[in-house]
């Protein structure tokens, strides 16, 4: 899939989403179950669609809201349930349908108090303070499609434990909203918006306050404020822009939001890589804006619009590729730079498909690595723990735990991790692209890709299928390959798809659980050159794998 030759540049309004037929296709079109495309379909983060493609609408709003509902009775969830939105426009309408619902299950709803939008993390946090004392148990849900483009919705359950459910609780909610569908939403309890919003089951709760006011105990902000960082931040036009004006003011901090717009098409998001707006804080094409600004700061940080991923961006180095970033945060948190936390026996966690310089920085640090197929929800439990210090994905979302342990949140915090950027060129007094070149002078360099191309539902569930006998015996770019996974070395869990281990490099295979797409990564401390080579054959595996689809 080539490069836009616009990649990087403002959208014309032939790119901008039609918000009018948007929300109308979200009343009026009716999804036919019988369709693939159109029934519920649970990826790593909740169900995702467009009302333009029948594949978000209100009938499966109403239809997994209702299962969940009906999942909360079965296991006994009588607390509230915390629930925010992003900026996106279909997640309005979404949100109002799944407060009807909630409502008409009696279901004590606690809504943003300014009726503003709330960040995924902020409902992690929610659920986890709530947790923590009272006895019945609360969960959530945050309507979103992450930095998906400005036609999709989304939303997602997060059960007691605050992070995303995990597959047995998704495929339970799938089955049962399917069904419901299929019935044409017989059975579905719902009251309608207006009586609905005044219900006495519909709480105000301070998400921004409660989350900011607590944000000391997970990050230095004291020592953010003390070294007088100038701090540059770009909401992208998401839920995180009023958290980053609280943020600013409550802690004095010298902090410039360099972008407060809030606008349903997000014209002004440059284009990604292939020509699309799509709000991803970790494409150097999206972000070409705060690129462009990151002489005038020390540092200057952005987040997709609910705020569960993070970008960096560096007055030298401009926008750290994720795993850059992410190597940089757990050499900070564990002490290969000095002081570390007090988190004793907390390990790291990483998806098979993150750098392997987690790898040589935990045992450098003396600290287990659980390595996990992808998905947040792996790290759910060690976080509620503190069996995990953190846990990251390559795709730029990541947690870790209160500065004298226990748990922050169970799901991605864009806003922690930006903060956590600030708190070491604080501390150390060089920002974070310069704290890379230390971690690799010492630990080695890799060099990391990833591609995408199309492909059928035929053809990802052949690549999903892909098994170790392919590779056996082989080499990998001239190095005898060590291991092949189909399964997780940290849990045992299928990855959907395929790792290739050599010495020196990796490759990992497998399907998008959301896009009509499959995904290689590979990474080598070789160099380049040795890099392209595992590219080419992890090609080559696929067309094989695929060829007999």
């Amino acid at each position: 899939m080539g490069l836009s030759q616009r990649a990087g540049k403002l959208p014309t309004d032939s790119d901008l989403v039609d918000v009018p037929a948007l929300l109308a296709a979200y009343e009026d079109r009716r999804p036919d179950p019988s369709v693939p495309e159109e029934r519920v379909r649970f990826g790593t983060s909740g169900h995702r669609g467009s009302s333009l493609r029948g594949s978000f609408n209100r009938a499966h709003l109403e239809a997994i809201v209702e299962a969940v509902c009906r999942y909360r009775s079965a296991h006994r969830i009588q607390g509230p349930l915390f629930i925010g939105r992003d900026t996106h426009a279909l997640s309005e309408p979404a949100y109002r349908t799944a407060v009807e619902v909630l409502v008409g299950h009696g279901v004590e709803v606690m809504v943003d108090a300014d009726e503003g939008f709330t960040p995924t993390p902020a409902v992690s946090h929610a659920i986890l303070c709530h947790n923590r004392s009272a006895r019945a148990r609360a969960d959530g849900l945050v309507v979103t499609p992450s930095h998906n483009p400005p036609e999709d919705g989304g939303i997602k359950y997060n059960p007691p434990d605050g992070g995303p459910a995990g597959t047995e609780v998704t495929a339970w909610i799938e089955r049962e909203a399917n069904a419901i569908l299929v019935s044409g939403l017989e059975g579905v309890k719902r009251v309608p918006w207006q009586r609905a919003r005044r219900a006495p089951t519909v709480h105000r709760y301070d998400y921004l306050g409660t989350y900011v006011a607590d944000l000391s105990d997970a990050v230095d902000l004291d020592g953010i404020r003390g070294a007088g960082l100038r701090i540059g931040v770009d909401p992208l036009g998401g839920s995180s822009l009023a958290y980053w004006e609280a943020i600013a003011e409550r802690y004095r901090l010298e902090l410039e939001v360099v972008n407060r717009r809030i606008d349903p098409t997000f014209s002004f998001v440059p284009l990604d890589w292939d020509g699309r707006i799509r709000m991803d804080c970790s494409s150097p094409y999206a972000m070409a804006g705060l690129v462009g600004l990151r002489e005038r700061f020390d540092v200057a940080v952005a987040n997709d619009p609910d705020a569960d991923r993070h970008g960096v961006v560096t007055p030298a180095a401009g926008l750290l590729p994720p795993n850059h970033y992410l190597s940089v945060a757990v050499g900070h948190l564990f002490g290969l730079f000095g002081d570390a936390r007090p988190w004793p026996g907390a390990g790291v966690g990483k998806t098979v498909v993150t750098t392997a310089l987690l790898d040589r920085i935990a045992a450098a640090a003396g600290r287990r690595l659980l390595e996990v197929p992808v998905g947040f929800k792996w790290f759910v439990d060690g976080l509620l723990r503190g069996e995990l210090g953190f846990g990251g994905e390559e795709s730029a979302g990541a947690s870790f735990l209160r500065r004298r342990g226990g748990a922050w949140s169970t799901d991605k915090d864009g806003l922690i991790l930006a903060l956590l950027a600030a708190e070491m060129t604080a501390r150390w007094g060089r920002d974070p692209s310069e704290l890379y070149r230390r971690l690799t002078g010492r630990l080695g360099e890799p060099v990391f890709r990833r591609l995408d191309a199309p492909a059928t539902a035929a053809e990802r569930a052949a690549l999903a299928r892909l098994g170790g006998d392919r590779v056996a015996g082989r080499e990998l770019a001239g190095e005898p390959v060590a291991v092949v996974l189909t399964r997780a070395s940290g849990n045992g869990q299928p990855i959907g798809g395929i790792k290739v281990v050599s010495a020196s490099a990796w490759f990992a295979a497998r399907p998008s659980g959301t896009e009509d797409v499959y995904k290689i990564y590979a990474e080598s401390f070789l160099g380049p050159e040795h890099l392209e080579r595992v590219v080419a054959e992890a090609q080559a595996l696929v067309r094989e794998a695929l060829s007999s689809a």
